[in-house]
């Protein structure tokens, strides 16, 4: 007997979702009925339990990842690179394909499947790979889900089965939900700087998502940290793992010493980078994802080739990258840092509280029923 499992070919359903129409500020997230995607032959519809807020998603509406603007996040937050302006170059992978639903961070339950590869999924409590990787890992290119195609900031999201992933976990959506992008970001600059247990590493912007993240899956190796962060965030870092936490006013070299760090994760860039090389010792490995304090640095070359530093940029995530997560989950080796959720409706309260920077961990959207 042969079950059907497929999807109606033509589907007239709505559902809510948050659309980005445009680079501007929040009048440009506007939260409206939209059709229910459907489901090709290898891909599955997600009915979206939770989905977490990032950088990127407010980066993307301000058209920050352009050349053309220098400035940090917060800067830009309040000066959008061109209201209603060109989108040819403000994404990740150049032109941001507007009108668009965005929204990196998935958690949900498999509704549809469009084929066979799909069914075994149907029912199921799914984390969704937001870095995919279609040509294969021995090219850098990447796609990323809410940033080249539609993503979760809705009540449903299609995905290809592959990226669907079955996971068993007492956590909630919304824990689940901190997890993709945040720890994904980390859990490949970390393996991309091969840390090691013993070693010693500073991690910049340890409070938000990536950071905070950084800081569990490098204890969980054995290394020693020192996070980079503001003052009233020290308590709830030191309660998460680190060794020591340095305030980001304060200058790493007289903190640390010259050459006494092993290896840097940075989420921060601007006027610190300097910093962060002196701080590094001969054969010293530096890895980015971000540069929320401006992407613009000064960099002395003395620093990096008399030291033998190696500097590494991480964007598409290495293939091991989340099945070590979704193992860390499976026997509690981590634990979600969930700060607040919010209705998605109320996504530009979201992302005005994100930009604040008072919290520790990921904000979360959760759809309506």
């Amino acid at each position: 007997m042969t079950i059907d499992c497929f999807a109606i070919s033509a589907d007239s359903r709505t559902m809510k979702a948050v659309l980005t129409v445009g680079i501007g500020g929040y009048g440009k997230l506007v939260y409206r009925d939209v059709p229910v995607p459907v489901p090709g032959p290898c891909e599955v519809l997600v009915r979206v339990g939770a989905a977490g807020v990032n950088n990127t998603e407010i980066n993307t509406r301000l058209g920050w990842y352009s050349s053309a603007v220098v400035a940090d996040t917060a800067t830009a937050a309040s000066a959008p690179l061109q209201e209603g302006g060109s989108a040819e170059e403000g994404g990740w992978n150049g032109a941001i394909p507007f009108p668009f639903i965005q929204g990196t961070d998935c958690c949900g339950t498999v509704a549809e499947a469009g084929g066979e590869a799909g069914c075994g999924l149907i029912g199921r409590r799914v984390l969704v790979r937001p870095c995919m990787r279609p040509a294969g890992y021995a090219s850098h290119d990447c796609i990323w889900l809410g940033s080249d195609f539609d993503g979760a900031f809705a009540q449903y999201v299609k995905v290809p089965a592959s990226e669907a992933f079955a996971i068993d976990s007492t956590w909630s959506d919304a824990e689940l939900a901190t997890i993709p992008c945040a720890y994904g970001t980390a859990e490949n600059l970390l393996h991309r700087v091969k840390l090691k247990g013993e070693e010693h590493i500073v991690i910049t912007g340890a409070s938000g998502g990536v950071g905070s993240a950084a800081v569990q899956l490098a204890r969980r190796r054995g290394a020693r940290v020192t996070a980079v962060a503001g003052a009233d965030k020290s308590q709830a870092l030191l309660e998460l793992g680190c060794d020591r936490v340095v305030t980001r006013d304060a200058n790493l070299v007289d903190v640390l010493d010259e050459s006494a760090v092993d290896a840097v994760v940075d989420v921060v860039g601007g006027s610190g980078f300097p910093q962060l090389l002196k701080v590094l010792t001969r054969g010293g490995r530096y890895a980015t994802s971000g540069a929320i304090a401006g992407p613009v640095v000064s960099l002395d070359l003395r620093d990096l080739y008399l030291k033998d530093i190696t500097l590494i940029g991480g964007t598409a995530w290495d293939e091991p990258v989340f099945r070590n997560l979704l193992g860390y989950i499976s026997r509690n080796e981590i634990r979600p840092l969930l700060a607040k959720t919010f209705p998605l409706s109320e996504i530009a309260a979201a992302q005005e509280e994100f930009l604040a920077k008072r919290h520790v961990g990921k904000l979360v959207l959760i759809p309506p029923p």
